[in-house]
């Protein structure tokens, strides 16, 4: 087995002499897309981008007319590259291309059938990468509503899973059982025991409010300010989150639920939960991505979260938890601050 292995790596390695790029099989292209440094792009149309694509992927479409300036417009040329089609011929083709710029290119030999066929991780949710001070990659799964994941260094980090909420989530067959959980609070929309269960594994360490673990029995207790260490060097941290206008403190009192911080070899992710624009969002430092609750009257207007943002200036702001409220009025709201628009319904 390892003779057919070293004859498939010289095969590969062979094969893209005078191409200006590198085929690689599912395996070795699995292997290097989790290296420090790599952008993964998909270059299929945005229709078969949102049925599924592997988890990372940036999408840009090759049959685009911009296809070249919208590549060379976000990735500098010296960035490596992974790139995938459906089958692999748009990619060679689109290899072929990005190699002459200078990019240094990896190409998915047979495209994400291939990679499907291997019983490889896909998704269907939207995922926002970003790099550590390393540049490791950190790969934030958009799954609806407050639910997210964060990846990092094989570490699964699942945040307030929810299956049901109108965008259905059979987590146990979209998502590997998670290495670490946190939950915000106790309300429906955020603890799950049905998501819970298909989550948990042998080992998954689970933080919640002490409210949550009552609700359901188990868990670590982690309250605001207290912090934990977690896989991987990962910090973790419980900062406040609550009502602060009158007559909507019964939504979320102060003192109950969390907000968490996150920091991996740098890079720090502020997830707020279910909050206003408290005062103790000032107090915030370097913070590099920041999701903030936008969903009136249970959390914040949209005034009051580009008041938040304004606060501790994060270099990234994505609004998630917002339902029917229009937020598409932030990004002019925050100049100075890149606000990502996404679908979180």
């Amino acid at each position: 087995m390892r003779i057919m292995s070293f004859t498939a790596l010289l095969l590969s390695l062979f094969s893209c002499c005078g191409k200006g790029y590198t085929d690689l099989d599912v395996e070795s292209f699995a292997a290097k897309i989790d290296e420090a440094g790599i952008t993964l792009l998909d270059v299929r149309t945005a229709e078969e981008y949102s049925e599924k694509h592997i988890p990372g992927a940036a999408n840009i479409d090759w049959y685009g007319e911009d296809f070249m300036e919208k590549t060379l417009a976000a990735y500098p040329t010296e960035t490596p590259l992974a790139i995938y089609c459906r089958s692999g011929k748009r990619s060679t083709e689109a290899a072929k291309a990005l190699s002459k710029e200078g990019y240094p290119v990896f190409n998915l030999l047979g495209g994400f059938n291939a990679w499907n066929e291997a019983g490889k991780r896909v998704t269907r949710y939207e995922v926002e990468t970003f790099l550590t001070d390393s540049g490791v990659p950190v790969r934030i799964t958009l799954v609806k509503h407050g639910s997210l994941e964060v990846a990092y260094k094989g570490v699964s980090i699942q945040v307030d899973p929810v299956s049901g909420l109108g965008k259905p989530t059979d987590y146990a067959t979209e998502f590997p059982k998670a290495d670490v959980i946190l939950v915000t609070h106790e309300h429906q929309d955020h603890l799950d025991e049905e998501a819970l269960k298909a989550l948990e594994k042998e080992g998954t360490a689970l933080f919640l409010n002490k409210a949550g673990a009552n609700v359901i029995g188990r868990g670590k207790v982690i309250s605001n300010g207290e912090s934990a260490e977690l896989p991987e060097g990962i910090r973790l941290e419980a900062v406040p989150a609550y009502n602060t206008t009158p007559g909507r403190e019964r939504f979320h009192s102060k003192g109950n639920g969390n907000g968490y911080v996150l920091t991996m070899d740098g890079l720090r992710i502020y997830i707020a939960g279910d909050t206003e624009d408290i005062p103790e969002m000032a107090g915030l430092e370097d913070i590099d991505v920041a999701f903030l609750p936008v969903n009136q009257p249970y959390t914040m207007t949209v005034e009051q979260c580009a008041k938040a943002a304004s606060a501790f200036k994060p270099k990234v702001l994505i609004p998630y938890h917002f339902s029917q409220t229009d937020i598409s009025g932030l990004p002019a709201m925050l100049p100075g601050i890149e606000v990502r628009l996404r679908n979180m319904n």
